[in-house]
């Protein structure tokens, strides 16, 4: 018990001494708009009663992970949570690429 109440007293002391700064705002922000996408995506798929993607997942997607990517780099000079968002924004961002060129494809083949 002695162990948790210390862990406890830890927390509490770390959260005595949260100072929001700039960067820690973009962080924020970037985890705001990265866990929001599955908010997005559970709205879509209970609004169309399957499993859908909407273009919206994806822009979060991008969106928060350059944001929490900025924050790490230039923020917090942090290299686990770099390479933690270094593949998502390269995923999201090539999905993102993927549908807009597919739905630009479509939009061309209607019009001819």
């Amino acid at each position: 018990m002695d162990f948790l109440s210390s862990q406890i007293a830890h927390i509490l002391h770390a959260l005595q001494q949260f100072e929001l700064t700039p960067w820690k705002m973009v962080g924020f922000a970037g985890t705001l708009m990265f866990t929001s996408r599955w908010f997005v995506q559970l709205y879509y798929t209970r609004k169309y009663k399957r499993v859908v993607m909407p273009l919206a997942f994806w822009w979060l997607s991008v969106g928060g992970s350059f944001l929490l990517l900025a924050y790490f780099v230039f923020g917090k000079n942090d290299s686990v949570g770099i390479i933690q968002n270094l593949f998502p924004a390269f995923t999201a961002g090539y999905s993102l690429y993927l549908d807009i060129k597919h739905r630009g494809w479509h939009r061309d083949r209607a019009t001819h």
